[in-house]
């Protein structure tokens, strides 16, 4: 008696535009499509669940309902803090991230922004725009000091990007190791910094690190960066840091509440650069993430060790 062939698995896809390329999987999965209001509806009959709407806090809603859940969620976005919940986090479900797809196109993007900082481009686009040559003088990068808070794969990126400029860089991590500056460290290091970076993951324990505390502590000369997550930083401190010229200036490519409002304050604070979340992303990023997650379910598939696997009690992939 011939024995029928296992049914293929239930991949349920949380959609973005543009739709992720997963042709390989044809005949190998029955993927479904479904948008945030019936994500709650579908979740029960999914085997996996892709989360490629990164933006979306749709599965920390719709996780606690009734019914089977995913065995197991990989989300197309470094940060997974906008998939966890208490109950997916104490489930046996396994949690995957896109890790190793930004991290040299962050650091790309922090020394942009470095850059364009120390030699005023900003302001060199605002005269330009106004017909205006005026003359000044620019800040040397080379010879500067870093901190980088976050001692992950962007992180680490980060710090070697800005030693190739010339910089003396100092990584932050949530333990000391080999190379890795432990907490206890951090305000010693902002006293003295030139350019703080925020790479950390959203934690419990980084949720709002950089009060006004932390920027009373930075010279009046130091600027800030933040790539990792908005909730780093308390903004109303940031603010009055920037009004008040405790720091000489700020870059945030991710605030707390997204997309940032148009009538924000943020908008209008002097010497702050915002960009739209967009440190990690470039043109065939994409094409890259899609790749990553048929890559690793095909692992799945065949019963192999996934990688990736993210701490779901840390909220982040471990280091080695």
């Amino acid at each position: 008696m011939s024995i029928a062939p296992a049914a293929p698995p239930t991949l349920l896809v949380l959609d973005a535009d543009p739709l992720p390329r997963l042709g390989r999987l044809t005949g190998r999965a029955r993927v479904v499509h479904t948008d945030e209001a019936s994500l709650a509806e579908r979740l029960p009959a999914a085997d996996v669940l892709l989360v490629w709407d990164v933006g979306s806090h749709a599965v920390r809603a719709a996780w606690p309902g009734g019914g089977p859940r995913p065995r197991w969620v990989h989300t197309a976005s470094a940060g997974v803090d906008h998939v966890l919940c208490p109950e997916l986090a104490a489930s046996d479900t396994v949690v995957t991230n896109a890790r190793g797809i930004f991290d040299e196109p962050m650091a790309e993007y922090v020394a942009a922004l470095v850059l364009a900082m120390a030699k005023d481009l900003p302001r060199t686009w605002e005269l330009q725009r106004r017909g205006e040559w005026l003359h000044r003088e620019s800040r040397r990068v080379a010879g500067g000091r870093a901190v980088v808070v976050g001692s992950g794969p962007i992180g680490r990126a980060i710090a070697r990007t800005l030693k190739a400029l010339g910089m003396t860089t100092a990584v932050v991590g949530r333990v000391p190791r080999t190379g890795i500056h432990g907490p206890q460290d951090l305000d010693r290091l902002l006293a003295r910094a030139d350019w703080v970076i925020a790479a950390a993951p959203l934690t419990e324990q980084t949720r709002g690190m950089f009060d006004a505390r932390r920027f009373g502590v930075m010279q009046p000369s130091a600027r800030f960066v933040n790539v990792g997550r908005g909730q780093l930083v308390v903004e109303d401190a940031l603010v009055r840091a920037l009004e008040r010229r405790w720091i000489a200036g700020a870059a945030l490519d991710v605030v707390t509440e997204e997309p940032l409002a148009p009538d924000s304050p943020l908008w209008q604070v002097p010497g702050l650069l915002i960009s739209p979340h967009m440190s990690g992303d470039t043109i065939d990023s994409y094409d890259e993430l899609g790749a990553q997650f048929v890559e690793l379910f095909e692992r799945w598939a065949a019963g192999r060790p996934l990688r990736n696997v993210v701490d779901k009690q840390r909220g982040y992939v471990p280091g080695h």
